[in-house]
């Protein structure tokens, strides 16, 4: 059951209204934890609010931390500010973009004061983003964005900054001379990945030494992705790299067979199936997203758009990717530990 709500939006709306005349700016989050929270009381006489989080599929586990994030969130900023706030977690069970446009829908019907989406596919979320909206309903994206929405605010990884970061450090590790190396793609029509990829692309043509032989898509799941690059490397034995900005093949172990150091790979995440791959040396270093600030930093913008009414300071927030290598993956391990509660 959702909280409680004023019966008529119109006079909420009326309020929040008048209070985005004193928006202000706040101190940013820490990168790796919960960060600060608001200490200002309620603007309104309102207790008790219902922030709905839609991620990309039930099954990946970047989502499951970002739920836990976001339930997190909701504990410290409801002690703190002396409210009840409550998350509904409503997402796919694998990939669909037409069933997050429905259940923003949904949402909105049910009386959802404000929602956090990552966008399988922007151009699908937007019509229903708008339509949030323009009924008084504050929409952020997380993850993936839909940039030409009316979204009010983006909280995640710079794609772009990631795919150069992906394609920097493999070129580091294949060191000097010609090599080629090769993208898997995960979903095309994603907006975030076609933006690492762009990103890759442009490192790589800084180095005239570097072939980029294709980016390859697959079906977003750990078994075909995987089966996808060992064709393409078996197809191709001149390929002694992979840029994975899309990292779904080492969600399954199989490509632990792979010889240690024969074919360099950097990748995206540092889920709990990648770490075998660092540790055995299959994969010379991961980069983190912070998943489980996902869902912790999307609250702490909704809380402050709605109960406290203040726009952020931006309107895009990027967080830094954190490097995953032999010598902390046990101790990232950790924190997979504590996100992946049931």
């Amino acid at each position: 059951m959702l909280p409680t709500r004023l019966l008529d939006r119109r006079t909420v709306l009326a309020a929040c209204t008048a209070a985005a005349l004193m928006t202000g700016c706040r101190e940013q989050p820490q990168a790796s934890s919960g960060g600060p929270v608001p200490t200002t009381q309620p603007a309104s006489a309102k207790k008790e609010f219902a922030f709905a989080l839609i991620a990309k599929s039930q099954s990946n586990p970047v989502f499951q931390a970002a739920r836990t994030g976001a339930e997190d969130a909701a504990r410290d900023l409801s002690a703190r500010l002396g409210v009840n706030i409550k998350v509904l977690w409503q997402t796919p069970n694998e990939e669909d973009a037409q069933k997050q446009a429905e259940y923003v829908e949904q949402l909105v019907t049910q009386g959802v004061d404000a929602i956090s989406i990552s966008c399988s596919v922007a151009d699908t979320a937007t019509p229903a983003i708008d339509a949030a909206v323009k009924q008084g309903v504050p929409v952020m994206c997380f993850d993936s964005d839909a940039p030409q929405s009316r979204r009010f605010c983006f909280y995640g990884t710079d794609d772009v900054d990631a795919g150069r970061t992906i394609m920097s450090e493999l070129i580091k590790e294949l060191g000097p001379g010609k090599h080629t190396v090769a993208i898997p793609g995960g979903n095309q029509n994603a907006l975030n990945i076609q933006k690492r990829i762009q990103g890759a692309k442009e490192e790589a043509q800084q180095h005239p030494d570097i072939t980029v032989k294709g980016v390859y898509y697959s079906k977003e799941v750990p078994q075909d992705a995987a089966a996808k690059v060992e064709e393409v490397q078996t197809a191709n034995p001149e390929i002694d790299g992979w840029a994975m900005v899309s990292a779904i093949a080492l969600f399954t172990d199989a490509l632990l067979k792979w010889e240690p150091g024969k074919v360099k790979i950097v990748a995206m995440d540092a889920l709990p199936a990648q770490l075998p791959y660092v540790r055995k040396g299959v994969v010379a270093r991961l980069f983190a997203q912070q998943t489980y600030q996902w869902g912790y930093r999307s609250i702490e913008i909704l809380t402050d758009k709605v109960v406290l009414h203040k726009d952020p300071p931006s309107a895009i927030e990027y967080s830094p990717l954190l490097p995953v290598d032999k010598n902390n993956a046990e101790q990232f391990e950790q924190n997979w530990k504590k996100w992946l509660r049931p």
